[in-house]
């Protein structure tokens, strides 16, 4: 069984590989080729732990944990472990934090090249923790955006992130206001987008409020045209979809399978959890690359 940490996945995982396999995957997600059940959470010592099985062209599964406490930590952590799906044959044990960070962005770059304007060109990232470097670097791989914004509830951490990346840092409102696509990645508790400042067309990939009484977006904003990553996931654990008592519209896979498409025009939410099966394919396309000659380590 080969192990891999996180500097080798790092050194494996090349987005532009990535986004195609997020594109496969949930599109087969949402035609029945994969199957996974809601995510098992444990809420204990301040935190939470995860387990996420999925089956499908491959076979795995992600024990991840949440602490949004820690300080000197990162706030996720996870290992995934691999089985050969003809078999049962556990055949690789790798590091899973960097594979959660970037198949995220992944899925949102997968919704954003879906969902948004052809010619979006202002980007506004809400938050400038892990998720907003994440998609930062991988949303340029699906529009050529012209105008990025960040802000943070913490004025200080907001200007240093946009020294570090050469973007804008503004207020709340005016970082949301003309913007064609906004990314929420915080860890807020109540909501911080107000769909009033939301232009006509625009797109939101929401990625923070990952528990049931949690909300980055306010009901207005939640009014329109809202896309998920799994119904099953959203009815259970996305508080912006359970407290605004909205319907999804649509699977992100059934939209990429053509079977319900968007209207033209329309502004759009794109309420992201994260799977398993995002996990066990991103961590396959590492396996994978690791087996044609770029792995260091095996047997720890």
């Amino acid at each position: 069984m080969q192990y891999l940490d996180e500097k080798e996945v790092r050194r494996l995982l090349r987005i532009e590989e990535l986004i195609p396999v997020m594109r496969k995957t949930m599109a087969e997600f949402s035609a029945g080729k994969w199957k996974q059940p809601v995510r098992s959470v444990l809420s204990q010592h301040g935190g939470f732990f995860g387990i996420m099985p999925a089956s499908g062209e491959a076979m795995g599964i992600k024990m991840v944990t949440f602490y949004p406490n820690n300080s000197d930590l990162p706030t996720h952590m996870a290992v995934i472990a691999l089985f050969d799906p003809k078999t049962g044959e556990p055949i690789a044990l790798m590091d899973g934090r960097y594979i959660t960070e970037m198949r995220t962005a992944a899925v949102s770059a997968t919704a954003t090249d879906a969902l948004a304007a052809p010619k979006a060109k202002i980007l506004s990232l809400l938050g400038t923790g892990v998720q907003a470097r994440a998609h930062l670097e991988v949303l340029r791989h699906v529009r050529q955006f012209e105008e990025v914004r960040v802000w943070s509830r913490t004025s200080e951490r907001a200007e240093r992130f946009a020294e570090e990346h050469r973007v804008k840092a503004m207020t709340l409102e005016a970082a949301v206001r003309d913007a064609d696509v906004i990314v929420t990645a915080t860890s807020s508790r109540e909501p911080i987008l107000k769909g009033e400042w939301l232009k006509p067309g625009a797109h939101v990939n929401a990625v923070g409020a990952s528990r049931p009484d949690w909300r980055e977006l306010d009901d207005a904003a939640m009014a329109n045209v809202v896309v998920v990553d799994s119904y099953d996931g959203a009815r259970s654990e996305a508080g912006d979809v359970i407290l605004s008592g909205i319907t999804p519209y649509a699977e992100l896979g059934e939209v990429l399978n053509g079977t319900k498409p968007i209207p033209t025009g329309k502004t759009t939410v794109f309420k992201s959890l994260g799977m398993a099966v995002e996990d066990v394919a991103t961590a396959m396309l590492v396996y994978q690359a690791a087996q044609s000659g770029g792995g260091l380590s095996s047997g720890r």
